[in-house]
């Protein structure tokens, strides 16, 4: 398995959830937590990019936005920016049932010669569950310089791999960004 480093994007304005997303209880546990677990098969170097201190209670470094407001692509930059390693396991905070078997799958499925490698269905792409190249960094830049934060825009200018799962598959990558979205979760898996 090739060398990573892990960043969990912390960032956010977490409008709908009302509260810091990566913090939000799941079965008794903060989403972050439950991300962590997943990720510690996979690669034991993590990074948060987080703004805030409510993050320094886990045992990992925490690295600022190098530039404030502007989304997933911004954090993206940030985890890029401080990476020591070509490749990086790029994942956002709200994805609490994410499983080191699906990472183990993105890590061993990704092409080497794509710079980010993703999750898709026939219905959604996932972004931020990806491998992401260090060599981006130029292209992400000019991005968030011409203030073109759309992620599905900025995959269109870069080399990328879908991989592709069935829609079934998709729970574990799904997102969860309200107390209601929240609460479906919680009565889908009782």
């Amino acid at each position: 398995m090739k060398k990573l480093t892990a960043f969990i994007l912390c960032g956010g304005k977490s409008s709908r959830m009302q509260s810091e997303k990566g913090l939000v209880l799941f079965q008794e546990k903060p989403f972050i937590e439950h991300i962590i677990q997943a990720i510690l098969p996979v690669t034991e170097h993590i990074q948060l990019v987080t703004n805030t201190e409510d993050y320094d209670y886990l045992p990992y470094q925490k690295i600022a936005d190098i530039v404030n407001d502007k989304g997933p692509l911004g954090g993206i930059f940030t985890a890029l920016t401080n990476s020591e390693t070509e490749f990086n396991l790029i994942l956002s905070c709200d994805i609490p049932l994410i499983s080191s078997e699906l990472l183990t799958e993105l890590i061993s499925k990704h092409n080497q010669e794509a710079h980010i490698a993703i999750f898709a269905t026939e219905s959604r792409v996932h972004p931020l569950i990806g491998i992401y190249s260090k060599a981006l960094l130029p292209v992400i830049k000019e991005t968030i310089e011409n203030d073109d934060l759309k992620m599905m825009n900025f995959l269109a200018k870069v080399p990328h791999q879908i991989i592709k799962i069935e829609e079934s598959e998709n729970f574990p990558l799904t997102n969860i960004n309200s107390a209601d979205e929240l609460n479906d979760l919680n009565i889908n898996l009782s």
